[in-house]
């Protein structure tokens, strides 16, 4: 092997571009092309040109408690990865959904430690099958987004371990490929600085990946290096790279680090960079399987579902969330969709055939930004045209032209090539909009950086000062807009321009979109007619893509006062309403015993469609089973609250006691407990016993159709918590016995400075945290 240089060494601790990772030929040490994910390949330029396969939310694919599973979805990433040419991905996100409120609560797998880990050590394995790394993120207690780039989790010695520690624990003993360090503090320290993190993690686990940063992270180039971070992203360097040389030769970094540093990189781009095996399974079928997995039925009173194609002669479809479906969050990960995509509104409409279906929305679909449905300048196609200019006066021929159909646009340094963005220059966007009604609408825009909107030659808004490179990020991630109200007549064609101009910075965004005018009451009394008339309702509800984003954390868990209020008046004048809530973490669902049934779908991905019809039709059924905890009030959770104090501390004074554990702790009663949820059949738990380590449970299927249970194992000491799970389907009339195997890690208490291992454990097994039937003793 060439020995490095201390230069070459350096050169390997920096990213080389954007997404790509330094090379040295003669060293035979690789580029790596990056990607951010963890529901599918991210675009690189965020482009919505870039379309790939858009896999369930983690949450989801926790709910399907089904590692197998999760491992065929990892695998079908990976194989997005290999056609995309990308070698890494910045997945799977192991944090956990300590609090609702977690603005990105949907990339992760679930409030309890084991589940997630499980799940995102099947999920790796899965993706590295594929010959692509996984960089598990983000290393640690990245578990809420409020100052995120400030805060500091205080948090205990033992709940670090067992709890926020033992995810990235369990994807490290799955061969994880690297780990992507986060961009808050923990006890005081950042992240990407932690060295008593770097320690347990590369020493005492024996983990041989790189630690790399999250993008922009980083804050010191001694701290970053003796805090064991081996990868500063994005390049070129801030602190690290070339500055290494320095601080090796100061004596502020020991060289044996920067060798060591160098070596995880090396080892990382010699093995990614090789032979891809992208799988062969029909991707199409496996994320309509995925999705209706996760789907949790929580309330079936009468079992109304399923809906059986020609018992009922008229089925409304009522709710934004039909024909405007939430597949994904807000996050710079998201995943440009196909427009070929089957909304649930048009699979249930192909599954029920003859069946009369009516829809009505109820409330407005849009999201908090809308769209842009505007035409080009050209007068052909769809979406804006984006001039992009060298200077800041936006006069003269553009440098380069373009049409964006999308209401946002995103552009990193080095990754655009079209466009100036690392110093002052602007951007155009141009379209015309044609009124399709009479009234008010509103125009929204926001953008990094100066702004000025025309609507038919008119200023409608100007905001004219220029942003700070500091202030850029932030701003851009918490996508924040203004709008102003212009009154149009139907069928006025109006153009609507967008001027932009900037100084430079690493990364800038604008965004914009247009609401037409409607009316509230008129749009409740259209549904509220067609559930009176209908034989049963399906009443879908949730979000829109912007409500779950980076940077921002949730105020509440409550659904959209109007869709609150729609839910009310429809099962007011029905009594055969299934509620499908399309909401990626855990919800106020006080209003569910108002419905005869609910059903979570969460966000499924781009197989929503044809999954929801297969479940209300009862061709498959809805698999999942709650992997967090839906409590009566918001103050029961454990931890709620994200906002950190006066000098940055958010406490983690749940300690050990996150989710469902702190439930228990406080005797307090949730509405939908952890691990909750049935399918279309019902199960007989017949007993339980010890076999050596292992529990082995007998159920009978008493219901007259296949299904599926999960065996779920908990410890009652030192705290209630699960140990163990799996699923099983078993046939009507059938009996089956299902050997559980409990984690070792979870019998290991840490106490003062080491771990104490249980030499017996008193276990009880049931089809829920609130529903445990079966007991049992064993000795781990």
């Amino acid at each position: 092997m060439t020995a490095l240089t201390i230069a070459e060494q350096a050169s390997l601790t920096a990213g080389a571009s954007m997404w790509r990772t330094a090379a040295i030929p003669h060293a035979d040490i690789a580029s790596l092309h990056l990607s951010d994910g963890p529901m599918g390949i991210a675009s690189g330029r965020v482009d919505e040109r870039d379309v790939a396969r858009l896999s369930p939310c983690a949450t989801a694919l926790g709910a399907s408690f089904d590692l197998s599973l999760i491992e065929r979805v990892g695998a079908l990433v990976g194989g997005e990865a290999v056609r995309c040419g990308v070698d890494m991905v910045l997945a799977p996100n192991v944090n956990l959904a300590r609090s609702p409120l977690a603005g990105r609560a949907f990339e992760y797998y679930s409030e309890d430690p084991l589940l997630t880990g499980l799940a995102g050590a099947a999920w790796t394995r899965g993706l590295q099958s594929t010959g692509t790394g996984a960089c598990v993120k983000h290393l640690v207690c990245n578990d809420s987004e409020t100052d995120r780039d400030r805060m500091n989790a205080v948090v205990g010695e033992r709940a670090l371990r067992e709890i926020y520690l033992l995810p990235f624990e369990l994807c490290a003993a799955a061969g994880a490929g690297a780990m992507l360090t986060a961009y808050n503090r923990v006890n005081g320290t950042w992240c990407a600085e932690q060295g008593h993190i770097s320690t347990i993690v590369k020493q005492e686990w024996d983990f041989a990946g790189p630690f790399i940063s999250d993008w922009f992270g980083t804050h010191s180039t001694a701290g970053s290096l003796n805090g064991g971070l081996d990868l500063e992203m994005p390049g070129p360097a801030r602190f690290v790279g070339a500055k290494a040389i320095g601080a090796v030769e100061g004596g502020e970094v020991p060289a044996s680090r920067l060798a060591d540093a160098a070596d995880r990189v090396a080892r990382a781009g010699r093995r990614w960079s090789g032979t891809k095996t992208p799988p062969t399974e029909d991707a199409d079928a496996l994320l309509v399987e995925a999705a209706a997995a996760g789907m949790v039925l929580l309330r079936n009173e009468g079992d109304l579902l399923p809906l059986v194609p020609g018992r009922h002669a008229r089925i409304a479809v009522i709710g934004p969330n039909a024909a405007a479906p939430c597949y994904q969050g807000g996050t710079f990960a998201k995943i440009a969709l196909s427009p070929d995509a089957l909304r649930p509104l048009d699979a249930i409409r192909a599954r029920y055939g003859d069946t009369a279906i009516v829809y009505e929305p109820g409330v407005d679909p849009q999201p908090r930004l809308p769209s842009m449905p505007v035409v080009p300048l050209g007068g052909a196609g769809r979406g804006m045209t984006v001039d992009y200019f060298a200077d800041i006066d936006l006069g003269g021929d553009p440098i380069f032209t373009e049409v964006r159909d999308t209401n946002s646009l995103v552009w990193f340094v080095g990754v655009h090539d079209e466009g100036v963005f690392d110093r002052p220059a602007g951007v155009r966007a141009s379209g015309w909009f044609t009124a399709t009604i009479n009234g008010a609408h509103r125009f929204y825009v926001g953008a990094t950086g100066a702004v000025r909107m025309r609507v038919d030659g008119r200023i409608v808004h100007d905001h004219a000062e220029r942003m700070a490179a500091s202030d850029v990020m932030g701003s851009l991630k918490r996508g924040d807009a203004d709008s102003v109200e212009v009154q149009l007549s139907a069928g006025q064609r109006v153009l609507v321009e967008v001027e932009f101009t900037y100084d430079g910075a690493r990364v800038h965004g604008l965004w914009y979109g247009v609401r037409g005018p409607h009316s509230a009451a008129a749009m409740l009394a259209r549904a509220v007619d067609a559930a009176r008339t209908a034989d049963a309702v399906l009443l879908m509800v949730g979000e829109t893509s912007d409500s779950s984003v980076e940077s921002k954390d949730r105020a509440d868990t409550a659904l959209a006062a109007d869709q609150v209020a729609l839910i009310e008046a429809v099962c007011a004048v029905n009594a055969s309403v299934a509620i499908v809530a399309n909401i990626g973490h855990a919800f106020d669902a006080g209003w569910s015993d108002r419905a005869a049934a609910l059903l979570s779908a969460w966000y499924p991905g781009e197989g929503f469609g044809p999954a929801l019809a297969a479940v209300l039709a009862g061709d498959v059924e809805p698999g999942g089973r709650l992997p967090v905890t839906l409590a009566r009030r918001e103050e029961d959770y454990p931890a709620l609250a994200l906002q950190p104090d006066d000098v940055g501390d958010l406490r983690y004074d749940d300690d050990v006691l996150v989710g469902y554990r702190g439930f228990a702790a406080r005797d307090r009663t949730p509405l939908y407990a952890f691990g909750a949820g049935q399918g279309y059949t019902r199960f007989e738990w017949i007993g339980a016993v010890a076999d050596g380590r292992d529990v082995v449970v007998t159920l009978r299927n008493v219901g007259t159709r296949t299904g599926s249970e999960v065996v779920q194992l908990y410890r009652h000491d030192p705290e209630f918590a699960l140990v163990g799970f799996a699923r099983v389907v078993i046939a009507a009339g059938e009996t089956a016995v299902v050997r559980v195997t409990p984690e070792a890690r979870m019998f290991r208490i840490w106490a003062g400075d080491g771990w104490q291992n249980r030499t017996a454990a008193r276990l009880s097994a049931g089809p829920a945290s609130d529903r445990l039937v079966l007991a049992v003793e064993i000795t781990p």
